[in-house]
């Protein structure tokens, strides 16, 4: 958001009413959800003002099992910043149909729960373990995500009718960049993120062995 000025572009001194402003200009969060997520997030930080580098603060909302970020080496006490290009990569096997070669650009491939649940199983099973918090901060942010972008188009032999652009998500894993010329045509709401949420996680439990659900 600080790089498209929602929130103040050097990051600092973030206040709960900017945030939760910026949420709501940036991905057209409701009032609720964007007053949750900020509430909650600065509860978690103990702070009454952020800067963006105290989220990278290791397992208070950031978290191990990153989709691009490797896991937080002891005795860091911040995520490491560097995003791996060959990760966000990865990502696009994970999403079925599979996507044909050279079509990562074409915003006609859509990526949906199922697959973000593909990602996450992959790297949590590559990863320290997550908490029961944690897994679902990890879930919850792909399920906004989800809802913010949603698409609808007709289906094909190599994309689904559902999802969300795979060009919009692998630049905002990798560069934090939203879509050019996109402006929220919606509003995303709590309880259909809590929905979200919930497919995500059931399709990891039926991807997952029965014994690694114990």
């Amino acid at each position: 958001m600080a790089n498209h000025g929602y929130i103040p572009r050097d990051g600092k001194n973030i206040s709960i009413p900017t945030m939760i402003a910026g949420l709501k200009a940036c991905y057209g969060l409701t009032t609720v959800l964007a007053t949750f997520l900020t509430v909650v997030g600065f509860f978690i930080l103990q702070r009454l003002t952020v800067d963006l580098f105290h989220i990278g603060k290791h397992n208070r909302i950031e978290h191990d099992a990153s989709l691009v970020h490797a896991d937080t080496r002891y005795p860091d006490k911040y995520a490491p910043p560097r995003v791996h290009p060959e990760w966000v990569e990865d990502l696009v096997s994970d999403i079925q149909p599979a996507v044909p070669e050279k079509h990562e650009r074409d915003e006609g491939i859509l990526v949906d729960a199922a697959d973000v649940a593909r990602m996450r199983v992959r790297r949590e099973k590559v990863s320290r373990r997550l908490d029961s918090v944690h897994s679902e901060i990890a879930r919850g942010e792909m399920g906004i995500i989800l809802g913010v972008w949603e698409k609808k188009w007709t289906a094909s032999e190599v994309s689904k009718a559902k999802g969300i652009p795979l060009p919009w998500l692998l630049d905002w894993l990798q560069q934090e960049k939203l879509p050019e010329d996109w402006a929220p045509d919606h509003k995303q709401g709590l309880l259909d993120t809590v929905r979200r949420s919930k497919a995500i996680r059931e399709a990891m439990e039926r991807m997952l062995p029965s014994e690694a659900r114990l």
